[in-house]
């Protein structure tokens, strides 16, 4: 698979796990700007070239990798981690790669634990969503499940609550605690979260909203949940200790 754009190829590069097999470039100036690290194997290439080697549309911004696909993680490596506040996000037939890969960006931003989503219904490892998550892929564990309630019961072993986003909640998110372990549980944008999902969130809130239009983005929505999460939570642990536990 190919990487493209300067965040998603500047985080690879300093992804210690990250297979990088070649790195094309437009010009040699461009390598200026990346870190030197695991720059073997360049290719200087015709922008036309590149062009054609992505995806249409693709905003390649003069750089890219042939990498291997990072590992995915299962949720029991969960269970390893001691810290008392912890946040995850669930993500229940979410998609779409651009929304996926924002929702990565905001986990990376608030330090979420990993993103969670089921291994079918769901975007696999690309560049599109490389991209849009801006380097935070390769932060942030993605864990696939098969099946996506048995995984919120894991989680509730692991002393995880579960906190389903819907317009229909009676609470908003900023009048529950959300000290200690919670799953932040959000559905596609059309359908919501699935009846089963649903039946096994502790609780249900929605977004504090000005007035009768409360309908957002999913990742725009779980960039708040994170957000008010991350508040609550208190400061996170220095980012080189986050990388070297995960990765």
């Amino acid at each position: 698979m190919y990487l493209y754009g300067y965040h998603a190829c500047h985080a690879a590069l300093l992804n210690p796990n990250r297979v990088i097999e070649k790195i094309y470039l437009t010009d040699k100036k461009t390598m200026e700007r990346l870190p030197p690290l695991k720059m073997t194997n360049v290719e200087i290439v015709d922008r036309r070239r590149l062009d054609n080697m992505m995806p249409p549309g693709s905003v390649h911004q003069g750089m890219a990798l042939k990498v291997q696909p990072l590992k995915t993680f299962d949720i029991d490596f969960l269970a390893a981690d001691t810290d008392p506040h912890q946040q995850v996000i669930i993500l229940d037939q979410v998609s779409d790669p651009h929304n996926v890969g924002a929702v990565l960006r905001s986990a990376a931003v608030f330090g979420a634990k990993a993103v969670i989503l089921t291994d079918r219904h769901a975007p696999k490892e690309s560049g599109a969503l490389a991209k849009a998550a801006c380097g935070a892929l390769e932060i942030v564990p993605l864990c696939l499940v098969k099946n996506l309630a048995q995984g919120i019961e894991e989680l509730k072993q692991m002393n995880y609550w579960c906190v389903g986003f819907s317009e229909k909640g009676q609470q908003t998110l900023d009048k529950i605690d959300l000290k200690g372990k919670m799953a932040l549980v959000l559905g596609s944008e059309g359908d919501g979260m699935r009846q089963r999902t649903e039946s096994l969130c502790d609780f249900h809130v929605c977004l504090p909203s000005a007035g009768s239009f409360s309908t957002l983005n999913v990742s725009n929505a779980a960039a708040i949940a994170l957000y008010e999460t991350f508040k609550q939570q208190g400061p996170l642990p220095m980012a080189d200790d986050y990388n070297k536990k995960y990765y």
